[in-house]
């Protein structure tokens, strides 16, 4: 069940360019150590070398009540310092503070008394400050178009004022006098958009996008629960924007379509859908909410058509002819009917090839050589990066806009040009060219650190063993990557709860000294019509399958008591296991329920567990 976040910043222009304001008015306002120094001296005078218990470091200016400053007061200043019973007669309110009498013993102030918490529990978010506190001048920022300049964000007082985004700056600098009007930097916008979008994808959830100008897209399908639920994320999300000087909403709901528009056109700062509950949620906002085109809009306007719920109603052909189909595909997303997919912002930059061609190709041949070429920069440019390959996507563009895609795994980390061009090879067939396609991309989105190797295992007099990945790789791409597994031991004594799958290239790690089928049976079959003689003795004759076995040699038992702490009923349960052979060769691992001795182990019955070679 898939589960998006929509986080939306509507002030995102001007208060960055307000908190970068801050930051340099804040760093020209510090002091230099230098200047401290100074006026420091000028203050205290000469600088006592030898100053004793002191409790403050040396070289430093003094403070009312310092020992050694007391001790330099003279006989005067002795007399006219006021008596205890004086300062006692004073009213509470203008009796001096201990530290300015120069006692210790007054408590300090907790330093962290006073901040509030951030994880999303600490109550309602407090109400940030109007912009009429914090700076009193509205304010809005301008693009130029051609020779005019327009209006393409304003501050909350602004818009107060009737300053809307669209309107001309000339027409506003004549209704509001003493405008602040400022070059708007779009280019900085998007900057920090993707900067919060990888501090996302690094702190928050793995797939983050950017939403447009004003805001991102986080996919939190079974992230939340690492912050205390889907709420607790938002508020601390939205406590963190708060630190750094934004305004923001957000609202989390099953398609990215209805996130976007319930945080944009919401009222509270912090809503959540529940998955399947979108068509009602957006059913009264605004057409504006499904992203739709301006031309969509003022074609809706002229028909009516004013909130999401009116095109509910509506058949799909009307609408599609009326609105565009990009109004029908933006509704299906909206309500979950139709996919929307994300492009998460990666932190590293992939390494990727491309090649464009002068004409269209559809030959396998031709084929084959643009991936080969491509196959040998991108194996250049990992070699350069220190990088080796453990997915490789290739995109190619076809001549009607579609795009094929071919992907190819390795088990390990490779740069070898053969092995990948083998493995593309063997997928090629999956590819289509259609008419014909222009452009080829190879990309590596998965990739690992891959330093020199030895040159050793290059020679055939090489006593190094053989590395397996290639063969292994290719197997994978012919049958699935599912199809290729080793079995490896698990700590537990009950042999169907002792193994377990690895990758194809892990080391099995601890096997038994005794020998044991290598594969057991899904779940172990009742023997019928055992002949053995208890009560350590292996079958001489028993029936599997319908079909009769007589034994010519056995060895066991091997006896395995039941884990009682897993479960009460294995307390007192006991196996006794044998590995015995049939004539014609064929090798079992069977076992008897019971010791043969006490009743509460077992009822003597035989079960067949495992087969040898």
């Amino acid at each position: 069940m898939q589960r998006v976040a929509s986080l939306f910043l509507p002030q995102l222009a001007i208060e960055r360019l307000r908190r970068g304001e801050r930051q340099r008015r804040n760093e020209r306002s510090v002091t230099p150590p230098e200047a401290t120094h100074t006026a420091a001296s000028r203050l205290s005078g000469p600088i006592d070398d030898d100053p004793g218990a002191c409790s403050v470091p040396r070289g430093g200016g003094w403070r009312p009540g310092a020992r050694w400053a007391r001790a330099g007061e003279s006989a005067g200043d002795l007399a006219r310092r006021p008596a205890q019973s004086d300062i006692d007669a004073l009213p509470a309110h203008q009796r001096p503070t201990m530290r300015e009498m120069g006692r210790r013993s007054e408590p300090a102030g907790h330093p962290f008394k006073t901040l509030r918490s951030d994880d999303g529990h600490g109550g309602a978010l407090a109400a940030a400050p109007t912009w009429a506190m914090l700076w009193g001048t509205p304010t809005v920022l301008v693009l130029r178009y051609g020779q005019k300049d327009v209006i393409s964000a304003a501050c909350p007082r602004a818009l107060e004022l009737g300053l809307l985004p669209g309107m001309a700056a000339a027409h506003a600098r004549a209704l509001v006098a003493g405008l602040d009007v400022r070059e708007a930097e779009p280019d900085a916008d998007s900057v920090f958009l993707d900067r919060l979008a990888l501090h996302a994808a690094r702190q928050w959830t793995p797939s983050a996008s950017v939403s447009g100008p004003d805001g991102l897209w986080f996919d939190l399908t079974g992230t939340t629960h690492l912050f205390g639920g889907e709420e607790r994320f938002c508020r601390r999300l939205l406590a963190f924007l708060k630190r750094l000087g934004f305004t923001a909403r957000i609202a989390v709901a099953g398609t990215p379509g209805a996130a976007h528009a319930l945080a944009r056109f919401g009222q509270n700062a912090v809503t959540l859908i529940g998955s399947g509950e979108e068509a009602q949620a957006i059913a009264e906002l605004p057409l504006a909410a499904l992203r739709l085109a301006p031309e969509a809009l003022v074609a809706a306007a002229r028909f009516g058509l004013e909130r999401v719920a009116d095109l509910y109603p509506m058949p799909r052909g009307p609408l599609a002819r009326r609105l565009g189909l990009k109004t029908v595909e933006r509704l299906d997303q909206a309500r979950g009917l139709a996919g929307e997919p994300l492009i998460p912002v990666v932190p590293t930059e992939a390494p990727s090839v491309s090649r464009r061609l002068l004409e269209p190709i559809g030959t396998p041949e031709s084929i084959a050589q643009v991936i080969g070429d491509l196959v040998d920069d991108l194996v250049l440019l990992l070699r350069k990066r220190g990088l080796g390959a453990r997915n490789v996507l290739l995109s190619a563009d076809r001549v009607d806009g579609e795009v094929q895609r071919l992907a190819v795994g390795a088990s390990r980390a490779t740069r070898d040009d053969r092995h990948l061009k083998r493995m593309f090879g063997l997928k090629m067939a999956m590819l289509d060219p259609g008419l014909g396609i222009e452009a080829m991309h190879l990309a590596v989105p998965l990739s690992e650190p891959l330093g020199a190797q030895e040159a050793g295992a290059l020679l055939e007099t090489s006593r190094k063993a053989r590395d397996l990945a290639p063969l292994v790789d290719q197997l994978a791409t012919r049958a699935g990557a599912s199809a290729l597994f080793r079995m490896s031991s698990l700590e537990s004594d009950v042999p169907e709860r002792a193994i377990r799958r690895v990758p194809p290239l892990a080391t099995p790690k601890g096997w038994p000294a005794w020998k044991r089928p290598a594969r057991l049976l899904k779940r172990p079959e009742q023997l019928s019509n055992v002949v053995a003689l208890l009560p350590d003795h292996p079958p001489r004759r028993f029936t599997w399958r319908r079909q009769s076995y007589s034994v010519v040699a056995g060895d066991g038992p091997e006896r395995i008591h039941g884990e009682w702490w897993r479960s009460p009923k294995e307390m007192w349960a006991v196996r006794d296991y044998f590995r015995v052979e049939a004539e014609g060769g064929a090798r079992f691992w069977l076992f008897r329920r019971g010791d043969g001795v006490e009743a509460p182990t077992g009822d003597l019955t035989w079960y067949m567990h495992g087969l040898f070679g």
